[in-house]
Formats: structure tokens, sequence, C-alpha cells
């Protein structure tokens, strides 16, 4: 979810900036003149989209990698225990880290 919204929010805010210069060229299509009070409003709105698209992005991008970085230590964790259970399936024999030359029980193993 959180990378869904990582990935479209700065679309989101792409269309608010192409509707704030639509508005902003509607304007000066209406009024016949190019002034800055005509197209001042629409830009800021634009901009204010933009800014909004990005605010939402970001974040969720951060939350969505440190999730994830998360989830691979997790993951890695539980590797190294699936094959300490599988060696010790096969030898019958408690395996873990070796350290100086003597084999070490599993909580010992950090």
């Amino acid at each position: 979810m959180l990378a869904s919204v990582g990935s479209t929010a700065p679309f989101v805010g792409l269309f608010g900036t192409v509707w704030g210069i639509y508005h902003a060229l509607v304007g000066i299509g209406a009024s016949g003149q190019a002034g800055i009070e005509t197209v001042a409003g629409p830009i800021g709105e634009a901009l204010i989209m933009t800014a909004l698209g990005l605010a939402v992005a970001i974040p969720a991008v951060l939350g969505y990698n440190a999730l994830l970085r998360g989830n691979k230590f997790i993951l890695t964790k539980l590797n190294r225990f699936a094959h300490d259970l599988h060696a010790y399936f096969v030898t019958g024999a408690r395996v873990g880290n070796q350290r100086g030359g003597q084999v070490l029980p599993l909580h010992a193993a950090k």
C-alpha cells in the first residue's frame, strides 16, 4: 500500500499542476490579457498541489523502505535459524556459530 501511495502521489501533484495551469490559461483567454493578477491564483494552486503530492509521497516511500529493511532483517534471522535446524536434523548434533574452534550452543551464537 505504501509503495502504491509513494509511486502515485507525485502524479497526483503533477495533475494538480496541469489543472492549475489550465485554469490560468482559461483566465487569460477570458480576460484577454496576461497580467500577474490573472495568472497568480491558478499557478499558486498548481504549486500547492505539487507540494502536497510530494509531501505525501516522500514519507510513504521512507516508511515503505523502513518496513522492507525490517522484513529483510527478520528473514535473514529466520533463514539462519532454518539452516541451523536443518543441520541439527542431518547431523544429530547441536550446531551454531564457531568461534575459536569450539562449537557454541545456538542461544550463545549472535
